[in-house]
């Protein structure tokens, strides 16, 4: 159960941030989204990807961001044939960033943290992505079960 694919007017939408990381205002967007660049699996060209980052350790550091689509969307089908090119929020840029892909339980854990943080938000995301909105809707456990969150970090030195 992942969220209903986006039509045309919602993914221009998600598309505009593209622009602005590419007109390098990308900073405007702080540290809540990040610019994916990843190699397409099938054609090997660059493609980029704004994501709204769900979770941030300052510490490690670490990004996590999760996947609207689940394991459905391009950019996760090409992550499992390729690691990231880069990664770049607010005035952060990670170069060939090391990724991996969370649990279902750490992605539970990971979005019950975002809600609480971020009502707002999570109530839009839900409402636009069709996802189960009430913790206690038997759908919301098997909706958290679906989905695909990945933590990106620097590149650690071989």
């Amino acid at each position: 159960m992942s969220a209903r694919p986006p039509g045309r007017l919602l993914r221009l939408v998600f598309k505009a941030p593209v622009v602005l990381y590419r007109l390098h205002l990308g900073w405007l967007l702080g540290e809540r989204f990040i610019l994916l660049t990843h190699t397409g699996r099938q054609t090997g060209r660059a493609r980029m990807t704004v994501i709204e980052v769900v979770a941030h350790d300052r510490s490690i550091p670490e990004v996590v961001v999760i996947a609207a689509w689940g394991e459905r969307a391009q950019w996760v089908r090409n992550l499992e044939v390729a690691p990231a090119v880069s990664v770049q929020f607010g005035q952060v840029c990670w170069s060939h960033p090391e990724h991996r892909f969370l649990e279902p339980a750490q992605a539970a854990q990971t979005v019950a943290a975002y809600r609480s943080e971020h009502p707002f938000a999570a109530r839009v995301l839900a409402r636009l992505l069709g996802w189960p909105r009430d913790t206690g809707d038997p759908k919301y456990e098997r909706f958290v079960q679906t989905l695909c969150a990945v933590a990106f970090r620097p590149a650690t030195a071989a």
